[in-house]
């Protein structure tokens, strides 16, 4: 069953909608490339809109009531929040989870290098990327260095006008007759992911002898406060330069760096942050981290934090105890927000087009992911993807059904199965990609739009089975 094209449904009051959440969640892109980027901007906005710390509620013994509103900034990385509902909490919460990390190369703890008078920093990429994709363009460098003495750096070079930019070369087509005959798998090799920072050398101390990464440091010093040693305790993500922008004469698309999932974990934060009133049943909204590497560490899904965070948020919301808790994560109703691969005429062979995703067909549902025979897979109820439907349909909402490709050639995972293993109904639910986790990716604005109508129905209306 074909679906239809969502923007046929906007007259210009609707399309004049689309486009200011489109440039509000594009200012979010441009502040949020790395996930402590993110959770900085979703704590502010969350103050900002009346909720408060978790933390804080706990330290003061508050017991909270139907309409509080709390927030959790977990390690910088991973950020929760909440809507008090009128129902008892152990009925269960509607929940909006989105991951905020996206494919990107890490700086190593030991990168600063010199070779023929240029400088460099040594990098690990992360995340399924193509790595001859992050070659010749321009890049910036965000992150965080922690100093012995507790303070910690801040930087972000790269995405101002007058910032310096870095970048990593590739051989010209003159000398790459053995380059070309590799595969795109090994075209460029991940240690081959050099960073160029600097090229002009000076005078190392006392010492007569130049050197480019003297320079380097003496400006790290000066501009920062940090010296090289500082790189053993330091984060820093290289992404792609410049801010998102429109795409086609239409102006109908965004092309940016970041789109999974960012353009999921937005429209969730906003959801739970336009709420009005009290909602009947407790709303969650979850922003995580390390999806693109398994969920793993403290701030991933496979982490205890998810769990702890509402056994502390469930205490303070009246149930107490831990079956209490088993019973609020049993019963709770999920949408996995997260992208899924766009249709793309130039690889049609890579889809089965009656159940792949169309951008500008509205919000997706994968039913399932995993790979070949869904292996790593979810796989939603049938009968929570009905209420979805009546639900999404009696509130206007586009959206299609999908897989992430055709059958035995590849595949791919969410954080949905790591909810799902709590007894909860979970399904995918998110925006289709172009071009996904590549430097640049692409979406349709009005997918964008009907995402964050799908979440904000789902809040209000969703319930028990």
């Amino acid at each position: 069953m074909e679906r239809k094209n969502a923007w046929a449904k906007y007259d210009e009051a609707g399309m004049e909608k689309i486009e200011a959440f489109a440039k509000k969640y594009c200012a979010f892109l441009d502040h949020g490339k790395t996930e402590r980027e993110c959770v900085a901007q979703a704590v502010k906005a969350a103050q900002d809109a009346g909720f408060m710390d978790l933390r804080q509620a706990t330290k003061e013994g508050r017991q909270l009531v139907a309409g509080d509103r709390v927030y959790v900034n977990w390690m910088n990385k991973s950020f929760m929040s909440f809507i008090v509902g009128r129902e008892p909490l152990e009925t269960g919460m509607n929940i909006l989870g989105a991951h905020i990390d996206s494919p990107r190369l890490d700086v190593k703890q030991n990168p600063l290098y010199e070779e023929a008078d240029l400088a460099y920093l040594d990098t690990h990429y992360y995340g399924g990327i193509k790595k001859y994709q992050w070659v010749a363009q321009p890049l910036a460098l965000h992150g965080v260095l922690c100093k012995k003495d507790g303070s910690t750096v801040t930087v972000a070079i790269g995405e101002d006008a007058a910032d310096p930019v870095f970048y990593i070369t590739d051989l010209l087509p003159h000398l790459a007759q053995e380059q070309m005959t590799k595969t795109a798998a090994k075209v460029i090799e991940g240690e081959e992911l050099n960073l160029v920072i600097g090229g002009m050398p000076v005078k190392d101390g006392d010492e007569d002898k130049a050197s480019v990464t003297a320079g380097v440091l003496a400006i790290l010093k000066d501009r920062y406060g940090v010296e090289e040693e500082d790189f053993l305790s330091a984060e820093l993500e290289i992404v792609p330069a410049g801010k998102a922008r429109d795409v086609g004469f239409d102006r109908s698309m965004i092309i940016s760096y970041g789109h999974d999932d960012r353009v999921c974990a937005y429209p969730s934060m906003q959801a739970v942050l336009d709420f009005e009133g009290v909602p009947a049943y407790t709303v969650c909204a979850i922003l995580t981290d390390k999806e693109e590497i398994g969920s793993v560490g403290a701030t991933g899904m496979n982490s205890r934090f998810f769990e702890n965070v509402v056994a502390e948020f469930a205490d303070l919301a009246g149930a107490k105890g831990d079956l209490a808790l088993r019973r609020v994560l049993a019963n709770s109703r999920m949408l996995s927000s997260d992208v899924s691969a766009g249709f793309d005429p130039n690889f049609a062979g890579a889809f089965e087009k009656k159940n792949a995703a169309f951008l500008g067909r509205g919000v997706c549902f994968n039913k399932y992911t995993g790979s070949r025979g869904k292996s790593g897979s979810n796989d939603a109820n049938a009968e929570y993807v009905a209420q979805l439907r009546r639900i999404l349909d009696d509130a206007d909402v586009a959206f299609q059904t999908c897989e992430l490709g055709r059958v035995d050639l590849g595949g791919g995972g969410t954080i949905a199965y790591m909810c799902a293993k709590y007894g909860m109904n979970v399904i995918d639910a998110g925006v289709a990609v172009l071009s996904m986790h590549a430097p640049y990716e692409v979406i349709s604005k009005v997918d964008l739009y009907e995402a964050y109508r799908c979440y904000c129905t789902f809040l209000k209306d969703a319930k028990p089975l």
